[in-house]
């Protein structure tokens, strides 16, 4: 049975208690609404772990929509249902007021990591994350957290914040869980209606056609590849489409400038925005 836990305190206690007989944490931050992906990240930690905490926790502070907090969904008991089986020991469900008593003033600086792609369209969106993650892996004290590949930039933020503040904790990157026709698994991909949901796998069809035939572009060149691509579909309005160095997050003039390229796309499908991206080479 999954214990859960709403406070700090309760939390803390709870993974002393195990750390004080040996026990390794795995530890996977979440804000609810869970799927496979989800899930899949959970496993992951009970193989490599000795306890999984889950953290279920929709945080006010990078959401710099207000329409987008309050339309994202919340779903506790389905998400504990879920997590049954998967591993997770414990489930830590805090209030808005338990993780903010006063507001949190801290500021990061990330050099450029935080000024491109979600960065440039989301001010504000990363300090949130960081504040929450490092508030969390405070409270949580884990030896290994796990972090899905979907959101590529928020993993380089995270990596860079651990190695900035020396967090005793090893971020583990976790492959992209996708549904049967490409679409990567999401929270939003709820909000989608029916018609939506039909044409939602153009953004992946378009990712993997760059992976086939990056070679024959530049770096430039492909960005628009794939952004006509979605654009093809009246459904779309996109974003961005970006190709950068998977470490910097820069972009690039030409293919032999870095070691490894990936392509980020944003955009939205309705109302719902959704993002994906895959690694070139």
């Amino acid at each position: 049975m999954i214990l859960r836990t709403n406070t700090i305190a309760e939390t803390k206690r709870w993974i002393a208690g195990q750390i004080s007989l040996g026990k390794t944490i795995g530890f996977v931050p979440t804000m609810g609404a869970l799927h496979d992906g989800h899930i899949s990240l959970v496993k992951q930690a009970a193989v490599e772990t000795d306890y999984v905490v889950v953290s279920i926790f929709v945080n006010p502070i990078q959401f710099n929509n207000p329409e987008d907090l309050s339309k994202y969904p919340r779903t506790i008991e389905t998400d504990l249902q879920k997590l049954e089986g998967s591993g997770c020991c414990l489930v830590f469900a805090p209030s808005a007021n338990e993780m903010y008593p006063e507001p949190d003033t801290t500021v990061f600086d990330f050099g450029q990591l935080d000024k491109v792609m979600e960065g440039r369209f989301r001010p504000g969106h990363f300090r949130g994350v960081a504040v929450v993650v490092k508030k969390l892996f405070e409270i949580t004290t884990p030896h290994k957290a796990y972090f899905g590949l979907k959101d590529f930039q928020q993993l380089a933020i995270i990596k860079r914040m651990v190695q900035m503040l020396q967090i005793p904790v090893e971020i583990v990157p976790c492959n992209i869980v996708r549904e049967p026709d490409g679409l990567a698994m999401s929270s939003r991909n709820a909000r989608l209606m029916p018609e939506q949901r039909q044409v939602a796998n153009v953004i992946f069809k378009a990712l993997a056609g760059a992976v086939e035939n990056y070679s024959w572009f530049t770096p430039d060149g492909l960005k628009l590849l794939v952004r006509t691509e979605i654009e093809q579909s009246l459904y779309f309005r996109v974003e961005y489409v970006d190709v950068v160095d998977t470490e910097t997050l820069q972009p690039f003039v030409d293919w032999p400038d870095v070691e490894h390229a990936v392509v980020c796309v944003a955009a939205f499908l309705g109302e719902v925005r959704l993002i994906d991206n895959v690694v070139l080479y």
